[in-house]
Order: structure tokens, then sequence, then C-alpha cells
């Protein structure tokens, strides 16, 4: 105890987000009477402000600088590609007014603002994330407050006063879009969970169990632990190529890089060479060993190892082997899956797990084993030539994404080459404690109001018992 009363911090995180609340209110109800030309043109704006290049390089430098996660180059590749991706998915989309009408059955749908959204946002994507949710907040003419990482703050400061620009120059109101003020504390985070009318969380489970909890309607996503299996069948220099690409993709920030690759037991050797022939870097037994113990702590990764290049990483761990020097993501020969195999877990880092199996049998069932200890519902990867076995693993993983023959960070949040929507908040269904299991979209930020008519008499048809229960009465014989 430091001796202070905590009915002060309590009271002075109720006036913090109070204010900004109050403030958002006013702003949304505005708002509210825009036409879809208006929120169109809102979006636009919005997403012009983070694809600007001038504006993404800023905002890459600084969030490599003050969180010490990931390259610049890569987050200036993030940023332009998730906010066109999903720029490219708001297009032509009505989120205003009548979205719907199904006259045969008398059914209009109207679509409503959910009002003032709080969204906790990760260091690892300090504005990409921010973006994503602002442009879908917007699309259903909503108000949005944002709570980043602490680490994540700056840069979105810098975003916001972008947006705040892109906002005057359409004639929007800025308290559309807001932060909490530095410092961000847990007390204010969770106030601002109480105040709004939707909560979306993404990052550390932590602040997803505490939107759950807040009593307000959360949407939050699971955490990620994705591994991919390279069967017998699989074009392996085009998968190696492919997991290489996404491993390394600003240092593994995204919690859809691939943790661990499967081999089938008959191309591991191969598939080993081709991916150390893309600047894999395979550990021998000491030096896993010895990233090991420097690498975890109860079995969960340093911060001081997480979105390094593999060189630090190696260095940081006191390996000096030449070779690894070079490498762009090292690879560890693992077997076992759980608290006593980190290996085994997400690692936010260019690590890659590499497990051999007998057949696809046993494939299936170490990847149902990683999901069971960690990123349950989130996604598995799948490099084949046989069609089925992706269904198989459709039909029979905890997964709400089965990725084919693509890179998994890319394709997971969504790709101009898939068609999930682009998002970088994934959800995982009940599988990994989430209230949905598809990809944050803007649909998830409106309300749908129904205007039911009455079908017309010779549309109504009211069931006899015969059409219902006769087969199952004469099987039974009841």
């Amino acid at each position: 105890m430091d001796g202070k009363d905590p009915l002060p911090v309590a009271q002075s995180a109720a006036a913090i987000v109070t204010a900004l609340v109050v403030r958002a209110r006013g702003a949304q109800a505005a708002f509210d009477a825009a036409t879809q030309a208006d929120v169109d043109e809102v979006v636009t704006a919005v997403g012009w402000a983070i694809v600007d290049p001038e504006h993404n390089r800023a905002l890459a430098e600084l969030a490599v600088r003050d969180t010490g996660l990931g390259n610049v180059g890569d987050k200036m590749a993030k940023n332009r590609r998730k906010t066109m991706g999903l720029l490219r998915d708001l297009a032509g989309r009505k989120s205003v007014g009548v979205i719907a009408e199904d006259t045969g059955n008398g059914l209009v749908e109207i679509a409503r603002p959910v009002g003032v959204v709080g969204a906790i946002t990760p260091s690892t994507n300090p504005a990409a994330t921010p973006a994503n949710n602002i442009i879908n907040a917007l699309k259903g003419r909503n108000a949005i407050v944002i709570a980043p990482s602490p680490k994540g703050a700056s840069t979105l400061s810098l975003l916001l006063s972008y947006v705040h620009a892109a906002l005057d120059r359409v004639g929007a109101p800025r308290d559309l879009v807001q932060q909490v003020p530095a410092p961000v504390t847990r007390e204010v985070t969770a106030e601002l969970m109480r105040q709004v009318d939707l909560v979306i969380a993404t990052g550390s489970q932590t602040n997803v169990r505490a939107a759950y909890a807040s009593g307000t309607p959360a949407i939050g996503v699971g955490a990620g632990n994705a591994a991919v299996i390279v069967d017998e069948t699989a074009d392996l220099a085009s998968a190696a190529d492919k997991i290489a690409a996404s491993k390394t993709f600003d240092n593994a920030t995204s919690c859809s890089s691939e943790n661990s690759v499967i081999a089938i037991e008959a191309i591991a050797t191969p598939l080993l060479a081709a991916l150390t022939a893309v600047g894999g870097a395979l550990l021998e037994e000491g030096e896993a060993r010895t990233l090991e113990r420097a690498m975890f702590a109860d079995a969960r990764p340093q911060g001081a190892f997480v979105a390094q290049t593999a060189p630090a990483i190696a260095m940081r761990a006191g390996l000096a082997r030449p070779a690894l020097r070079d490498a762009r993501f090292l690879i560890i020969a693992e077997s076992g899956v759980g608290k006593e195999h980190p290996f085994s877990g997400e690692k936010l880092s260019p690590v890659l797990a590499f497990y051999r199996v007998p057949d696809f049998a046993a494939a299936t069932a170490l990847a149902l084993e990683l999901l069971r200890y960690q990123g349950a519902g989130h996604s598995v990867g799948l490099h084949t030539r046989d069609e089925k076995r992706a269904l198989d693993l459709g039909h029979s993983l905890p997964v709400c994404r089965v990725i084919v023959n693509q890179a998994h960070c890319f394709a997971t949040g969504g790709s101009f080459e898939n068609a999930l929507p682009f998002s970088l908040s994934m959800g995982c269904g009940t599988w990994g404690r989430n209230s949905i299991s598809d990809n944050l979209n803007y649909l998830h930020f409106l309300n749908i109001t129904r205007v039911v008519h009455p079908l017309p008499p010779e549309q109504v048809h009211e069931p006899t018992d015969e059409a219902l229960f006769g087969p199952y009465r004469r099987k039974f014989k009841l």
C-alpha cells in the first residue's frame, strides 16, 4: 500500500472519461444526420489521413521509436495495405438509412449507429489498428474514443492530429474521434469501458477479459498461436517463401504470424532446407536451450525479445555463431507442447518452432494440441495440393480460419488475394472466448432496425402436426 486513498483516483478517472464521452455524444448526435455521401466522404478523408505518404512515414517512424517494436518499412506497408483494403471493402456499402429491403417477405432493414465506441488498442500496431477502428466506427455514424497502450499513445496522438485536420477539411466534428489523455491508466481505461456504448478490445487478453466484464456490450478478439501444416503434396519452395515472408514481416508483431511449422516426415528435411534457403537458421540443441533460458520467463516471451530482428534476438541471448548474424528468422526443432516447451506458444518474434510428424492425421492432432495450449479459435495454415485436407481441418479443428497456400499473417486479416474482410482484429468464436468468429468489420459497428410488415394472406401457412412430427411419430410409434 502506498497510503493513497483509491477513491480520488476513481473520481478522477470518471471525470476524465465523462468529459470525453459528453463531447463524443454531442459530435455523434450531429453526425447522425449525415447522408451516405457525407459519411463516405468522411471515411475517405480519414483514410487519406493515414495513407498520405508523409503521414504514413512519420507514424511508422514514431511507432518504432517509441514502442521499440517492428520496423519502419513494414509498418508503412501495413498502415497503407490495411487502410487501402478496408476502404476497398467499404466502397459502395450502405450504412445509412435503408440498407436492405425484402419486399416479398415484408422486411426492411435500417442501419443505426451504436453511439460512442471505446476502442482498446495494442502497441504492436499503434497506427494501423486505431485507423481501422476509426474508419469502421465513422462508417456507421458513430463517435469513437481510443485508449492506446502507453507506448503507443504518442503515435495515436500524431494520427489523431492528421485525422482532425481531415475532419476539419470535410466539415465534420473533431470530437467524433478522441483519445484518452496520457498517462493511460487502467482506471481510466476501465472507466471508458463502462461509459461507452460498445467496447472493441484488441491486444492483451487481460484487456479483452476486462472488456467483457465491463457491463458494456463488447467485442474482444483472441490470442494467436498459428501453426501451419506442410504436407507431402505441397510446393515446398512456395511454402517456404510464404512462411518466411509472413514470419519476418514487421518482426512478427502480427498475432497471425506462423509460430510453428508442422512438417510431414516425408518432406520435413527438404522443407527445412527450403526454409534455410530463404533465410532461416536452425539452432543447434545447445543454442536452442540457451535462447529458451534467455527469452522466456514462466513460458512467456520477455519484452526485450518481442518484435526484434533475428540477429538482435540471437545477440541478446548470447548466441555468437556467425551464421546467425544474417538470419531472417530462427528455427527451433521442437517435439513437445505446453509451458515446459515455451517455443510451442505465441512468440511475437521471428522465432519458428519446427515439428516433424509421420502423416496428416498426426499433423492434425498436433495442431489441435497447439491450439488447446494457446490460440484456440484463431487460425491454422495449410500448404497442400489436396483440397480435401483443408475441409478436413475446417471440420475438425477449433479455428475460425483455415488459410490455404498463403502467407499466414497477410491472409488472415484480409487480403487482396482472398475474400476475408480487411481487419487487424480477428474474432476467435467461443473457442477463444470471443463474441464473434469473423474478422471485425463495419457491420459490428451498427445497430439494425427491422421494419416488419404482415405477409400477404397467400403466404401465411401454419404447419400441421403431420408435417412437423409425422415421420418422427411413426418411427417411434408415438
